[in-house]
């Protein structure tokens, strides 16, 4: 398994680069986001919404867990902070083996339920507006993924 690193010098690099990527997604792919608080999730993930052809406008669903969006495929962005130390079972499955793009932020929380293959990103500050995004590609697909866009 390898790990992928990109470096982003401002907010719009980091929305160009999750564009790319979300261009190139297909049904059924799933990516967990990790970073500190105002890393730039949110904004990765707009930037992913965009790939997708999601017009709508694109914000955390931290009170609300799941927000779907429509696009060219469907995209689930889901905030599962407040599931830590819960054992509820919001339909993950369904979500993750449907017809669109899952977006899990805090994914540790659900751990149990992700898919085994997946894409793992840690967005990490490297200066004001400087970001790191890793990527770990886990299974083949996404091993292709992340080779295609970097």
């Amino acid at each position: 398994m390898s790990t992928y690193q990109y470096e982003t010098k401002s907010a719009e690099e980091t929305m160009s680069f999750a564009e790319k990527l979300g261009s190139i997604l297909q049904k059924g792919d799933v990516l967990t986001l990790a970073g500190d608080l105002g890393a730039g999730k949110t904004t990765f993930t707009k930037g992913l919404a965009k790939g997708l052809g999601v017009t709508r406008t694109v914000n955390s669903p931290t009170f609300t867990i799941i927000k779907e969006y429509s696009g060219r495929l469907p995209l689930y962005h889901m905030d599962v902070y407040r599931l830590e130390n819960s054992d509820e079972d919001l339909g993950f499955e369904e979500y993750f083996s449907g017809d669109g793009v899952c977006v899990v932020e805090w994914a540790v929380f659900i751990e149990d339920y992700l898919p085994e293959e997946r894409l793992e990103l840690v967005i990490s500050h490297k200066g004001d507006d400087e970001r790191e995004i890793q990527l770990k590609p886990i299974g083949s697909r996404y091993e292709e993924r992340v080779k295609e866009i970097m």
